[in-house]
């Protein structure tokens, strides 16, 4: 039981579920495009692609094993202290990965496979290179991050449309202001790590000030949504609510001084962000069926 829980916890089950849920989220607006959907494709991405993500983030937790060693949130990881081995580690996220993208081959369509394989890419090689070389390693991260969405959508569509951009916009934006709240209140670990992000090359205020354009930027994608007609009013409604919550947590973490305070406040708009993330899901899988 215990060696289960190992692997598990490799798998970073948070990262998993949250992705899934995006993943979900873009399938139902497409079927509510398509009014038909089909229940194999259905299936087939989101396991597939929950597969594929949980192979990620194993090898991931290889390849970071020495920075999380340097972090206070992530010294316990099983690659860190031990628990199972490097080779172990690397054929279990090999395994996860075939079986993801057999999932997506057999049941999905070519446009994507393709997704998920630069998503793969992306996060397993790109960020892994750039987060240890550039303060822009956050932003090659949400590229991956906001692919899930997208490969919902087109494992019912089979299309990149301006839904599909739209959903790329909005998962990018979210994830950059969310990460962004996590570099500020931990900034002293990843400067003890080596990690040249935002907060620890240029400092926390342009990060809180990015932090403020991506919830902006984020806004105005969730209201296109509305504008091109792919989810009804209720859905702006509920959002646009939710965002305004959101936008005003990061302004007022932009108007803080004093590190304690900045700490908190951006502790606070890290825990609404994940608020956000649900709400935003459950009226992406719904707001099309919505008048």
């Amino acid at each position: 039981m215990e060696r289960l829980k190992i692997y598990y916890e490799l798998t970073k089950p948070g990262i998993v579920f949250s992705n899934t849920l995006a993943v979900v989220a873009g399938a139902f607006l497409a079927g509510s495009v398509t009014h038909w959907m089909s229940f194999s494709a259905f299936l087939g991405v989101v396991l597939g692609t929950a597969l594929i993500i949980a192979s990620a983030c194993v090898i991931n937790n290889y390849t970071d094993r020495g920075i999380d060693a340097k972090m206070a949130r992530t010294k316990h990881r099983p690659l860190v202290n031990g628990r199972v081995s490097g080779a172990a580690a690397l054929t279990y996220g090999v395994v996860l990965g075939v079986l993801g993208f057999g999932l997506l081959i057999i049941f999905t369509n070519l446009l994507t496979l393709t997704l998920g394989l630069l998503a793969y890419v992306v996060y397993t090689l790109l960020y892994g290179l750039s987060k240890r070389a550039s303060e822009h390693g956050t932003l090659v991260g949400s590229i991956a991050g906001a692919l899930p969405p997208v490969a919902g959508y087109t494992a019912i569509t089979n299309r990149l449309d301006v839904a599909a951009l739209l959903l790329f916009v909005v998962w990018a934006a979210w994830q950059m202001a969310h990460f962004y709240s996590i570099a500020i209140f931990r900034r002293a670990e990843y400067r003890s790590a080596g990690v040249p992000i935002l907060t620890v090359t240029r400092g926390v205020q342009p990060a809180k000030e990015q932090i403020v354009i991506y919830v902006a930027a984020y806004l105005v994608a969730i209201f296109e949504l509305t504008v091109a007609g792919y989810v009804g009013l209720t859905f702006l409604v509920v959002m646009a609510a939710i965002g305004a919550i959101w936008l005003g947590l990061a302004i007022r973490l932009l108007l803080t001084r004093g590190e304690a305070r900045e700490v908190s406040n951006a502790r606070r708009l890290f825990g609404f962000s994940l608020v956000t993330l649900l709400v935003m899901c459950s009226m992406i899988a719904a707001g099309g069926f919505l008048p």
